[in-house]
């Protein structure tokens, strides 16, 4: 994997290959979310792969920065998760949603300043958990002591 991350870096890094190529591959990319089999796999590949492995690079690295941002990019992408579940129907209606949704995606985890994960979590995501997290923290304390009392009646 690693190597082919590096061949893509050189890829865009290489003056000899023209941008044409590149907008090609990305226009093939974009009409195959829009019209091809498996978009949604296609979709979630791009939203799952490169960042489960910068994730891993995070993980191995002795800096902070990268692990913050990793897991910003995971708390925003679960909650996603979470609420495109209840949203499928709309997968069905909405010809260009797997298109959307990668480039969602992508603008999480790019690699600037408006990365969007940085900006959902700091925009709508911290200011929802200071306001309301000693209210979750009691329910969560309050579940674990049922579910406690629960696993010690059964043994």
């Amino acid at each position: 994997m690693e190597h082919i991350v590096r061949e893509v870096k050189q890829l865009f890094l290489d003056e000899n290959v023209s941008r044409r190529y590149i907008k090609g591959g990305i226009a093939v990319l974009g009409l195959w979310l829009v019209f091809g089999f498996a978009a949604q796999l296609v979709c979630n590949s791009v939203g799952f792969l490169y960042p489960a492995y910068l994730s891993i690079h995070a993980i191995e690295s002795h800096k902070k920065d990268d692990d913050t941002k990793w897991l910003t990019y995971w708390v925003i992408f679960a909650l996603f998760s979470v609420v495109e579940y209840f949203a499928d129907f709309i997968v069905g209606w909405f010809p260009l949603y797997w298109l959307i949704k990668c480039v969602f995606l992508v603008w999480l985890m790019i690699p600037t300043e408006f990365n969007g994960s940085l900006v959902l979590y700091g925009r709508i995501v911290r200011p929802y958990f200071l306001k309301h997290h000693n209210v979750i923290d009691e329910t969560m304390n309050k579940v674990k002591e049922q579910v406690n009392k629960v696993t010690e009646k059964s043994d």
